[in-house]
């Protein structure tokens, strides 16, 4: 797994045909992978949002109490492992189109090793702020493009020709996926479970 990351950022194309290797004779590998660096986002949040706080207006912290972070965390953790299951399984049903033939697992690990600079970006949560935020996940997206289309091609050994095309139907797939579970993540935060808000003002006196 750790030899997998590590070439996911220096050697992709070697990365992903190791990948594909892996889960011929492994099915379900990618699992391991999943679950841990998911949790990556899950705690950085965590702690960001209870410890660190953000602030909405000049001399104003704001933190989530612990058990509303929790909850929070827990929902992005789950949100993340049904996006990933899904974004796998669309990939598994567009598979038909371009004659290739993985599995469903072998789909879902390819979402899952190529969500894997989404879960790195996750460490932006140590410190909530919006444009650190965008920022971050900006350049997440980006290199999980460039790992879509540098790795579907081998991945799912297809003709030359054919690669582009269904990187582009995934990534379009894929950014829908995106904001439906994100939407649906914070519809069921704010309706259902009630975030409680930690606020601290800071009192300032001019001449103090």
């Amino acid at each position: 797994m750790t030899a997998h990351f590590i070439k996911l950022f220096t050697q992709p194309g070697h990365a992903w045909r190791d990948i594909r290797q892996d889960e011929e004779e492994h099915p379900r590998q990618y699992l391991a992978h999943l679950l841990l660096w998911a949790l990556i986002p899950a705690i950085s949040l965590y702690f960001g949002t209870t410890q660190v706080g953000w602030s909405l207006a000049q001399g104003e912290l704001v933190r989530l109490s612990a058990g509303s972070a929790l909850q929070l965390c827990a929902l992005l953790y789950v949100t993340i492992l049904i996006g990933t299951v899904v974004m796998g399984a669309f990939i598994r049903w567009m598979s038909r189109s371009f004659e290739a033939r993985p599995t469903l697992n072998q789909c879902i690990g390819f979402t899952a090793y190529t969500a894997t600079p989404f879960f790195i970006a996750g460490l932006a949560g140590l410190y909530p702020s919006r444009w650190l935020a965008i920022a971050v996940l900006g350049l997440a997206g980006l290199y999980s493009t460039y790992l879509l289309f540098v790795g579907i091609t081998t991945f799912m050994r297809l003709k030359e020709g054919q690669g582009f095309l269904y990187a582009a139907a995934a990534w379009g797939v894929g950014l829908l996926v995106l904001v439906t579970t994100l939407v649906e993540m914070v519809l069921i935060w704010f309706n259902y479970l009630n975030p409680e808000y930690v606020r601290e003002v800071a009192m300032l006196s001019a001449g103090m």
